[in-house]
């Protein structure tokens, strides 16, 4: 199944490494303008070569990291070897319990989505992928990693990687999110190799990072066009960078995406709304909004609504569920927010189809629960549907099944963090003697 190889990383040198939380970045999908105007006024920042600015920002990005290599800003390390990556966080609303997501970064094959190794769970928008694909063909430099998961019940790996992290590189005080990140490698060539063979065992599903793997497969197809014919399948370009987690670690944690309702089409009234909701789920007033996510947790096709300052819990009636008509898989039309989207949003508001909605401006996607709440008493929406998480179950069967999920399904907490390994996929990349014997 999946191939993956130990890379020779790119890091900033070990003074700037001590000082490494003013360099790392946000992925470039999540980063907010805010943050990246704060982020730019540091001129080493990772964010230059993630998500650089200007007419040419491709240029730009491969000029500073140009300078960068020849200054010694940015060194490479002198073996390959696979780099462990944990990241310690807490959850709001459990701010006693510390998590910690284990995980390493190495280079994977980038396999067409045909190959059916590594697996996707959302679609992705062609600007942002030829945006990913324009910035990789000119620098030829993978500036963060994206997120793959991998299932071993057995935890073959872990025992490696807690061994490994007692000798950190070097880690985060704090990251924009509030996480510690930390980071090692393994360069023994034998437990490389465990690793490769576990691997090859296994599919990966994407859990993040959709667009920059397209443009790695993009930059992959247009070499091998290039080449005509005469590639070899080893060369650097072949491989992309991603970090491996396993799906079946209990601090693999997915948050909620709630969804925000700008608008009620049509004029409808909050009356009205709420009655074309009764023909389809029981809708049960409740005293306090806060407790929605506690009321609905765990329980299928159900949802918090909070309308004009009154809390309401709904609940599809099973008997209609059968109506869900739209060409989906029965993992697809099992999930929560398939039903949301098909009984809210098509039925109830009459936006029709799975494509009118992705360009309907009435919607908003919230994370932050106390948010959704807030801008509805502002007048900034009028109502919220506060949904559950995605179940790492559900993630699995629909991947399995060769579907994709509703759009912003999933949202994989932590985010992994750019700046804090680089690595090339230049011609020389793969002539290191030691990379040879994989």
């Amino acid at each position: 199944m999946a191939e993956i190889q130990p890379v020779r990383g790119w890091r900033y040198n070990d003074d700037l490494g001590q000082r490494i939380d003013d360099y790392v970045s946000p992925l470039f999908d999540v980063v907010s303008a805010k943050q990246r105007e704060a982020l730019y006024r540091n001129p080493l920042n990772s964010i230059h070569l993630s998500v650089p600015r200007g007419q040419d920002a491709a240029g730009a990005a491969l000029a500073r990291l140009t300078e960068w290599q020849q200054q010694g800003i940015l060194r490479q390390d002198a073996l390959p070897g696979i780099y462990v990556y944990y990241q310690y966080f807490r959850l709001p609303g459990n701010p006693q319990r510390e998590y910690c997501r284990k995980g390493f970064m190495c280079h994977i094959r980038a396999y067409d989505w045909a190959d059916e190794v590594v697996l996707r769970h959302e679609n992705t928008l062609p600007a942002s992928v030829n945006d990913r694909a324009e910035l990789l063909a000119r620098t030829q430099f993978q500036t963060s990693a994206t997120h793959g998961l991998y299932r071993d019940d057995d935890f073959e790996l872990e025992r490696y990687l807690d061994e490994a992290i007692l000798d950190p590189l070097y880690q985060t005080e704090e990251d924009y999110q509030g996480a510690r990140d930390v980071l090692a490698v393994i360069q023994d060539a034998r437990v490389i190799q465990r690793f490769q063979q576990v691997l090859a065992e296994r599919q990966v599903i994407l859990a993040d990072g959709h667009h920059r793997y397209e443009g790695s497969l993009a930059y992959r197809q247009a070499r091998e066009l290039a080449s005509e014919g005469q590639a070899t399948g080893r060369e650097a370009w072949n491989y992309h960078l991603m970090y491996l987690t396993n799906a079946a670690a209990d601090d693999l944690r997915i948050l909620p995406t709630h969804r925000l309702l700008l608008e009620l089409p049509g004029g409808l009234s909050n009356a009205e709304f709420l009655a074309r909701l009764e023909l389809y789920f029981t809708v049960v007033p409740k005293d306090d909004a806060y407790d929605l996510p506690e009321l609905i947790a765990g329980k299928p096709w159900a949802f918090g609504l909070y309308l004009d300052g009154q809390a309401y819990k709904l609940r599809l009636r099973p008997e209609v569920h059968g109506q869900l008509s739209w060409p989906l898989t029965p993992e697809v039309k099992a999930l929560d927010l398939t039903v949301l989207h098909f009984f809210v949003l098509e039925k109830v508001l009459g936006i029709v189809s799975i494509d009118a909605q992705r360009q309907w401006p009435g919607v908003a996607y919230v994370r932050n629960f106390p948010e959704c709440l807030t801008r509805v008493d502002r007048g900034e929406a009028r109502a919220a549907l506060i949904t559950n998480e995605v179940t790492m179950d559900e993630v699995e069967r629909v991947c399995h099944s060769g579907a994709v999920m509703p759009p912003k399904s999933t949202f994989f907490y932590p985010k992994t963090i750019g700046g804090f390994l680089f690595t090339s996929i230049r011609d020389d990349e793969h002539t290191h003697a030691f990379t040879a014997g994989f």
